[in-house]
């Protein structure tokens, strides 16, 4: 397993010790875990996408395709719902599925009782293909961490998730700061 040297430092730690330096009364210790989470997330795209592109598909455009997957027969969501669930804004949601359908992988459906709702909908070769997609998809992500220990891999993620929960928390703090 690949694991972080701690007598040979990285990046951050350059940063870090030029920050300290220069500004020694400055608490720059935040750019340990924020300085690493940026340059892992942008090698973490780098991957994606070149996986993405190997099936000439884009990150958003896979989110859409897998939010339909997951929500199971008949692979239909509104754009609403699509925008709720995917990792796409709802700006976005109407010109990725024009290309998604141009590409043969999703269909529109109005409503029968609302005519002003509109499903998208995984067509046969859509459900194929974004099964392919997964797969590839998932097991690029295991590759990715097969630095670590499944024991890791779990602490990592809840780590992750508390982190999430303490920028929640802060924005919160702000908001009735102000």
């Amino acid at each position: 397993m690949a694991r972080r040297n701690r007598s040979r430092p990285d990046a951050v730690d350059f940063m870090l010790a030029e920050w300290q330096r220069e500004c020694p009364d400055l608490d720059a210790s935040g750019m340990a875990v924020f300085g690493r989470l940026h340059r892992v997330f942008h090698r973490y795209q780098d991957q994606l996408n070149q996986l993405f592109h190997s099936f000439d598909l884009t990150m958003a455009g896979f989110s859409i395709l897998a939010s339909l997957r997951r929500a199971g027969s008949p692979y239909r969501r509104t754009a609403g719902e699509l925008a709720d669930v995917a990792l796409v804004t709802t700006g976005g949601i109407s010109q990725r599925v024009d290309k998604l359908a141009a590409a043969g992988l999703v269909s529109r459906e109005r409503d029968e009782r609302d005519r002003r709702t509109v499903y998208v909908q995984l067509t046969e070769e859509g459900l194929a293909f974004v099964d392919r997609v997964s797969a590839a998809h998932f097991a690029n992500e295991s590759q990715m961490l097969s630095g670590l220990t499944a024991t890791e891999q779990e602490r990592l993620a809840d780590l992750l998730s508390r982190l999430e929960g303490s920028l929640d928390h802060s924005a919160a703090q702000r908001e009735t700061a102000e």
